[in-house]
């Protein structure tokens, strides 16, 4: 189960390894993601969560952004604080929507993911 970003970024190179290896791979994603896309490689199940793709956009670019914000230490502190509430706030939402999908879950039980 993906996180967008970053880490989807470095695992997606694992993942085409093990795909190479002969390994069946499958993701879990949310329909909404920056990065996360289907691939031969992998088998892709998604589900639906609460915010649009330009709210995820709108929220990591404000958290970058953020960076390079001028002002004292705790300003800047608070800023990236607070963005990053906004980010662990809409994967939680996530985590949250792929656990009531219950057939989703059916799935992934079944399948022994």
């Amino acid at each position: 189960v993906p996180v967008d970003g970053s880490h989807w970024l470095s695992m997606r190179e694992v993942l085409d390894i093990l795909r190479q290896r002969g390994h069946e791979v499958v993701v879990v994603a949310p329909e909404v993601s920056m990065h996360i896309k289907p691939s031969k490689n992998f088998v892709m199940k998604m589900f639906s969560v609460p915010y649009s793709k330009q709210e995820l956009e709108k929220d990591f670019q404000a958290f970058f952004h953020v960076s390079f914000e001028e002002g004292t230490f705790f300003e800047r502190f608070f800023h990236v604080l607070e963005g990053m509430k906004r980010i662990t706030d809409l994967e939680f939402s996530s985590c949250e929507q792929l656990l009531q999908n219950k057939k989703l879950i059916r799935y992934l039980e079944e399948s022994k993911f």
